[in-house]
């Protein structure tokens, strides 16, 4: 027996050395900038003295013309060296906080970076799902140099399809209905899984992460069939899995519930658009242009379906989930971003409890007690801090729960207050820590762009060494770090506080179980 592990780990251990080799021969300097081979073709980067990146690789083929609202396709091969110095075009959107939008449906590109010295070992690989509410934004929109340095990491950062062409659903399309994006960014984890060695990376260690729509994703494929074995380790950013809103809905034109919606809702959806655009099947859709679609409304990621089966927050409760080590957390003040995109600012009194009506009818007059405008910061600011516990804070702490019950946890509140905020506070507001406030201390946020304080820049070196920490290991603890304990203690992150907060305290869960 002993003999047997043995002759497995030298049989392991030859392997390693075969991949390193591997990793010396298949990257090569083509006039200073590096080439590597993927298996669809090679592909020349831009490489300086300290880091190598790689823009607008495609993953997919192009999801146009009969395979609008179809899987994603194996890309076609090339043997010329293919220039990717730059990133892809954004997949089909409308404006967004920051980009400016596209019409452009040939979109799934990805882009890696990685630190330029030769690797030891094949490094963690973590691979990015942006944000921007299923709707916008896009992989280059966010810059990981510095977490690729600092971490000593390979970070892919992807598109996939995004508003009505990632997330449309008829009864004709069946169980692929309302996940189409999701079915890209398995499709690029499927790429990470055959192409990692050559960019230096470990196939066998890759952490998923995303914030907002990014996290969704994140609980989505956590509980998703087909994506076992594509990711090793999960960090779900601002947006726990059974994230719900009040019944009064939240933001003005989203209804209420959850980021998910049943196939046969999403089905429903979709064949009253075709119908007012004058399709009476999706062949007809599919000819229609971009422009006609592109505002179109869209549901949410579809449950029920191939690709998931079940709600995430249910496949959580009865723990039908990846069991991997997750990394999971929220910012401080995650509401103000969303109440500051309301009309009317500054709020009146009359207007908080109308709000305050709309969202929790009888139960308002509770809420109004418990979140008093004169000491809340004013009508706006008491709405949103009610917003933030009952939105962001209770379920976090409920998703912890039910995650730690069945595999390790790490929980994390960032609570920067002074940092920079996706968007300008309007008249009556500060923006806090406010949802997207930590992207900037991960990543060089390109729009809009964020200048961080010394503190802050070593706020931000910190977290990253925690989510790379966590990477290679599962465990986010790591040398001249402050320790960071499992759930259920999760950890303050603040220039001058890490350490534990109580998150049940903190956001007052004891009242809104009540709510």
């Amino acid at each position: 027996m002993r003999t047997q592990r043995l002759s497995k780990r030298l049989l392991s251990m030859a392997l390693s050395v075969m991949t390193l080799g591997a990793l010396t021969t298949t990257v090569a300097e083509a006039g200073g900038s590096p080439v590597v081979r993927t298996d669809s073709g090679p592909v020349r980067g831009v490489g300086t003295g300290e880091y190598r990146s790689f823009h607008g690789i495609p993953f997919a083929a192009p999801p146009v013309g009969d395979l609008r609202w179809a899987p994603p396709r194996s890309p076609e091969p090339w043997t010329a060296v293919r220039d990717a110095s730059k990133p892809g075009p954004r997949c089909a959107q409308e404006a967004g906080l920051g980009p400016a939008p596209s019409d452009n449906e040939d979109c799934l590109y990805l882009n890696v970076i990685s630190p330029a010295k030769p690797a030891r070992k094949p490094r963690p690989v973590l691979v990015w799902v942006h944000g921007g509410s299923f709707t916008y934004g896009a992989g280059s929109d966010y810059d990981f140099k510095r977490m690729a340095l600092g971490g000593d990491v390979v970070v892919v950062t992807v598109n996939y399809r995004l508003g009505v062409f990632g997330f449309f659903g008829h009864p004709e399309l069946g169980r692929d209905s309302g996940v189409f994006g999701l079915q890209d960014q398995q499709a690029a984890l499927r790429w990470v899984q055959r192409n990692a060695r050559a960019f230096g990376g470990d196939p066998g260690n890759v952490t998923l992460f995303g914030e907002s729509a990014g996290s969704m994703s994140a609980c989505a494929q956590l509980a998703s069939p087909s994506a076992a074995g594509l990711f090793h380790r999960v960090i779900i950013q601002s947006s726990p899995c059974t994230l719900n809103w009040p019944d009064g809905g939240f933001v003005p034109g989203l209804p209420a519930g959850t980021p998910y919606l049943s196939r046969t809702d999403v089905e429903a959806m979709g064949a009253d658009a075709a119908g007012k655009l004058g399709c009476a099947d999706v062949a007809c859709l599919r000819r229609l242009p971009v422009k006609a679609l592109v505002n179109q409304p869209f549901a949410p990621p579809a449950f029920g379906t191939g690709l998931l089966p079940e709600h995430p927050a249910e496949a959580l409760k009865a723990g039908r989930f990846a069991r991997v080590p997750v990394l999971t957390g929220i910012t401080r003040d995650e509401a103000r971003m969303f109440v500051a995109m309301y009309p009317g600012h500054p709020f009146t009194e009359q207007q908080y409890q109308g709000l305050l009506r709309t969202a929790f009818g009888e139960k308002a007059p509770l809420v109004a007690a418990r979140y008093p405008s004169a000491k809340h910061g004013g009508p706006s600011m008491a709405f949103a801090d009610a917003m933030t516990d009952r939105i962001w804070g209770c379920t976090q702490l409920e998703t912890e729960r039910l995650l730690r019950e069945r595999t390790r946890t790490f929980g994390y509140e960032f609570a920067d207050r002074d940092g920079p905020s996706l968007l300008p506070a309007p008249p009556g507001m500060s923006m806090g820590a406010s949802h997207g406030a930590e992207l900037a201390y991960l990543s060089d946020v390109v729009a809009p762009p964020a200048e961080l304080t010394p503190a802050q820049r070593e706020l931000g070196a910190r977290m990253i060494r925690y989510w790379t920490a966590f990477a290679r290991t599962g465990d986010p603890n790591g040398e001249e770090l402050p320790k960071w304990r499992p759930s259920p203690r999760t950890q303050s992150l603040a220039p001058d506080a890490i350490g534990p907060v109580d998150l049940a305290a903190v956001h007052d869960c004891r009242f809104w179980a009540g709510i």
